[in-house]
């Protein structure tokens, strides 16, 4: 007699997680990168926003003009999707001079980099994206390169070995990075300049949006281009990613253009609110305040609650939090402030020595909501 099968004799697969873009993510999405380059500006007077910077740019640029020379090894650092792309870009139109792209992972081998520098042209730019994730072993050849427009390949191994040097035209390297941290101390003490770009304010943004705007042929008011800016985390491209998307919702569920009205109703179906904050942001913080009672609770603790790697958090989403206020690090862990608590529309705890509000408390909008504000966002959990 033949035996019937047992049930689930073969282990089920999982689906696998669905990775799911990511609306207010400051890194290009999919085919961003040739979008964003027909909204960037080409000169630094078309340049919005970082003004300190853009002045010493400007100075740098016009002294390097006048002695027909390259302009000095810069490098710029801050947060993704601020510009440092854009600026490099700006500086080799400024000097008039091609600028040749790549990024730190590209440049795998010691002859990935000769090729490249081999063929600069004089006062070239060469810009390097993500440079502190350079192949050490190519970073060491860069050196020469930079300080004595030199490159040293060593041919053949063994007692054959022989060093070749190969005099390079004078260029000039612009790096960029979001992670200062990881750059090496020779690689970034070369650099004669090291730039750091900012968050944009509201301002700044509504502006950027509003000249975007210009170039796509979308309808917007002033009202409405603020309120998209005032969601965009400090972030151009954050900005005009919303723009794009808010632009389908007018096209579709409204008249064609952008209004406050329109710019609430698109953004809110994209799910971003009124301070930025998205879906993972929420989950974020509702897995502090609503599980842990505001914490201090483990950063690798709140990645299991909310199905995301403790790196992507503390690179992705926590700056962001940290810097509006919600959440706070401390030596026992994360924790969130009265701001998150008042946020997801609950009671700040009574904290010791002082109640409710007492401590955490990392703006004066925690106490009471701003007239015309949306309410509370609702708690997942």
């Amino acid at each position: 007699m033949t035996k019937a099968p047992k049930p689930h004799s073969k282990p089920l697969a999982l689906p696998a997680p669905v990775d799911h873009e990511r609306i207010t993510d400051p890194e290009a999405i999919g085919g961003e990168r040739d979008l964003d380059r027909s909204l960037r500006p080409q000169r630094l007077e078309e340049f919005v926003g970082q003004e300190s910077l853009r002045e010493q740019l400007r100075i740098a640029v016009e002294a390097a003009m006048q002695r027909g020379e390259p302009l000095d090894h810069i490098l710029l650092h801050g947060p993704p999707g601020l510009g440092k792309t854009t600026l490099a870009s700006i500086l080799a139109a400024e000097m008039d001079v091609p600028i040749v792209q790549t990024s730190g992972p590209v440049l795998e081998r010691a002859a990935d980099l000769a090729g490249l520098l081999t063929n600069l042209d004089h006062r070239a730019v060469l810009f390097i994206d993500e440079i502190h994730r350079m192949n050490p072993v190519v970073e060491e050849y860069l050196y020469p390169a930079i300080e004595d427009f030199r490159l040293d390949i060593m041919i053949d191994r063994g007692p054959s070995a022989r060093s070749v040097r190969i005099d390079l035209k004078r260029f000039t390297l612009i790096g960029a990075t979001t992670r200062t941290g990881l750059l090496s101390a020779p690689l970034r003490g070369r650099f004669g300049l090291s730039a750091r770009l900012d968050y944009y304010s509201t301002k700044e943004l509504t502006q950027i949006i509003r000249r975007s705007a210009q170039i796509l042929k979308v309808p917007i008011d002033a009202a409405g281009a603020k309120e998209l800016a005032a969601r965009s985390r400090g972030t151009p491209r954050v900005g005009n990613r919303l723009l794009r998307r808010v632009r389908d919702y007018a096209e579709t569920r409204a008249q064609g253009k952008i209004t406050e009205e329109v710019a609430r109703a698109g953004l809110k179906l994209l799910e971003v609110d009124a301070r930025g904050l998205d879906d993972m942001d929420r989950r974020m913080l509702e897995a502090i305040v609503v599980k842990y009672g505001g914490g201090p609770v483990g950063l690798s603790t709140i990645a299991v609650v909310v199905g995301e790697e403790p790196g992507t958090l503390e690179d992705v989403y926590e700056p962001y939090l940290i810097q509006e206020g919600f959440l706070k690090r401390t030596a026992r862990g994360r924790e969130a402030t009265d701001l998150a608590f008042t946020h997801l529309g609950l009671p700040p705890p009574d904290r010791k020595g002082g109640g409710a509000g007492a401590a955490g408390s990392a703006s004066g909008s925690a106490k009471e909501p701003e007239e015309g504000s949306e309410p509370p966002q609702k708690t997942l959990f």
